[in-house]
């Protein structure tokens, strides 16, 4: 039996190519690790939009967003020689960002207001009708609307596209606690969204 050396990656099918923004290249990572400023400042660059995007979904607050994306980057740095590659390190460090938003939400002692601010990705689309937009902002105040454990599958597993097992690893808990969180989730949207067109 060939067994491959205990340094070579775990590369599974929905493994990005090295030095996609998914997975940057293994030698940025290891660079980083050991202290390159370059490195770690281009491993910041990379990711400081994905928390922000992140936060602003979780926080529903811009200056809150921010200040969780600076603590993150922290957290990031002083744990990346932690990080031993048997995830992705988008994966790997949107945990850490879930971990600062929930700390957060547990020292503000409030969940976000759902109907501050919609999602941050609202895209424009000229070309959508009115209808198609009134929809659409009534989804994104339903998923604001959600328990927090379920708006964070949902922001996760949808908005960020991890995959189900990412997402588990993200949120600390079993890929079946993902799929049922989500499954709660979505059936609640899709009787609100059922009421709300009746």
């Amino acid at each position: 039996m060939n067994v491959p050396p205990e340094s070579a990656p775990a590369f599974t099918p929905d493994t990005p190519p090295a030095g996609s923004p998914g997975n940057p290249d293994a030698r940025l990572i290891q660079r980083a690790q050991r202290g390159s400023r370059a490195a770690r400042a281009e491993l910041l660059r990379m990711y400081q939009d994905v928390w922000y995007r992140f936060c602003l979904h979780q926080l529903r607050l811009d200056d809150a967003a921010r200040d969780a994306t600076q603590e993150i980057a922290l957290r990031f740095l002083d744990r990346l020689a932690d990080f031993r590659g048997e995830s992705r390190l988008r994966t790997w460090s949107l945990g850490i960002a879930l971990n600062v938003c929930r700390e957060w939400r547990r020292e503000s002692g409030r969940s976000p207001d759902p109907l501050r601010l919609r999602l941050a990705d609202d895209p424009p689309a000229p070309d959508a009708t009115a209808e198609r937009s009134e929809r659409f902002g009534r989804l994104s105040d339903r998923i604001d609307a959600l328990p927090d454990r379920q708006r964070e599958a949902v922001t996760l597993r949808y908005l960020h596209e991890l995959s189900v097992a990412e997402t588990a690893e993200a949120m600390g808990c079993a890929a079946g606690t993902v799929k049922a969180t989500l499954s709660q989730a979505l059936r609640r949207l899709r009787r609100e969204m059922t009421e709300v067109t009746v």
